[in-house]
């Protein structure tokens, strides 16, 4: 009896584990390519906005592509950025990628990040 009471206490622990891992994007590979040039505190901070995006896969299946979900978490970046109206731009941007895995299941996320600046000149 006490066999089978540790070996079910190990197959829930099993069950009720998970993974999980996360990486940076260090290439320059994002859709964002503006060159300013800033020689002189011609601008201000005014702060930092993210955006994220997440798909789910079951038995490896289902999701969007890599790039397409950078490219729907930029986008989501750029609807909170609120640039209009004003001189503004999304300068350091950096894409972020999650994997949480449990058994069949798989959820990325791609995370976009990034400070907004405004130009007072």
């Amino acid at each position: 009896m006490k066999k089978i009471l540790v070996l079910f206490a190990a197959i829930i622990c099993i069950l009720l584990s998970s993974c999980g891992m996360s990486r940076e994007a260090t290439s320059n590979s994002n859709l964002l390519q503006t060159q300013v040039v800033l020689e002189k505190k011609n601008y201000k901070v005014i702060g930092t906005v993210r955006g994220e995006s997440h798909q789910n896969y079951w038995f490896g299946l289902g999701g969007m592509s890599k790039k397409s979900m950078t490219e729907s978490a930029m986008s989501d970046m750029m609807q909170k950025a609120d640039l209009m109206g004003g001189s503004r731009a999304i300068i350091n941007v950096n894409v972020q990628y999650k994997s949480k895995m449990i058994l069949i299941y798989n959820q990325m996320s791609a995370i976009a990040t990034g400070t907004i600046i405004e130009f007072t000149e």
